[in-house]
């Protein structure tokens, strides 16, 4: 069982609840929700809620990882077994769109990047900017350096990592996949599809909720590690923005407005990901969801 949408449109509640009468998993498929650094700020389930049903890949890894879509895809074939074993329903929830299409479609089988090879382009990138890395990208892989924007640096510095690393460029690498964890016929999929003004007034209330649990605290102890910015942890939504603050260069007002306003921006990419990129999911109303889910439950 897969269930997808934006951010805030009641995904987790719905894990949840299908979790509890079936006797199922939930396995986190967000990519955010995997670093144990930020409960509250990327709304992992709470403690009281994963004590409820087993839940699997949250808060699991160190925001000091570079943690990828094909560590996920590993972790999640492990856990994915497991549940088999125990005779219990997979539900695979999240809003992470390159998550799913592996999970589904398959993922390209680049090897790890060795830790100094990236070091080295992450010290590049800071020395000679990220103009004379997307130049460099020019020479070894046009092919890429074409389609990323000219600063877009954490992409940027990935596909030179890959050509370090490997030798080869990374649009050769995705063209030597590895198999999905789950073929159509093994799965249902759902996108919770909210009404855009309902969704973005859910989005702004959760971030003020956030924020009165204590988000702030949260991100001021992530910043106190001193991590590399371009990390994912780092770049969570609401984490540039409240460190900001906490610097003093702008107000927690305004930190919170920016966080809103990303976060509904991303709610946006997420919708149009999931259209033209993820066919094979329904689209639902989550007031309709639950009779979905129930349905698709006692066929899988």
């Amino acid at each position: 069982m897969l269930i997808a949408g934006p951010t805030a449109s009641g995904k987790s509640a719905l894990a949840l609840e299908l979790a509890q009468n079936t006797g199922g998993v939930v396995i986190n498929t967000d990519s955010m929700q995997v670093y144990r650094d930020l409960r509250i700020v990327t709304a992992r389930p709470t403690a009281e809620e994963e004590a409820r049903v087993p839940h699997r890949l949250y808060g699991h890894v160190d925001a000091s990882v570079n943690y990828s879509a094909g560590a996920w895809v590993a972790d999640a074939a492990t856990v994915l077994s497991q549940a088999r074993a125990e005779g219990r329903l997979p539900i695979f929830t999240g809003g992470s769109g390159l998550y799913f299409k592996a999970l589904t479609r398959g993922l390209s089988a680049v090897p790890p990047i060795p830790p100094e090879v990236r070091e080295a382009v992450r010290a590049r990138l800071e020395h000679d900017g990220v103009e004379a890395l997307h130049a460099e990208l020019e020479r070894w892989d046009p092919v890429s350096a074409e389609r990323l924007k000219p600063r877009d640096r954490t992409r940027i510095a990935r596909a030179l990592e890959v050509i370090e690393a490997t030798g080869r460029a990374l649009t050769d690498w995705h063209r030597e996949g590895l198999p999905p964890l789950l073929p159509r016929s093994e799965f249902s999929a759902v996108f919770l599809a909210p009404e855009r003004d309902q969704l973005y007034g859910r989005i702004d209330a959760r971030f003020d909720a956030m924020l009165a649990a204590g988000a702030l605290e949260e991100v001021e102890a992530l910043a106190a590690r001193k991590l590399d910015p371009l990390l994912p942890a780092m770049k969570a939504h609401g984490v540039p923005a409240l460190i900001r603050h906490l610097r003093g260069e702008i107000t927690r007002d305004q930190a919170a407005e920016i966080s809103r306003a990303d976060t509904r921006h991303y709610a946006k990419r997420q919708f149009t990901w999931f259209r033209h990129q993820l066919t094979e999911f329904e689209w639902v109303a989550p007031e309709a969801a639950r009779g979905w889910a129930g349905g698709a439950a006692r066929s899988n």
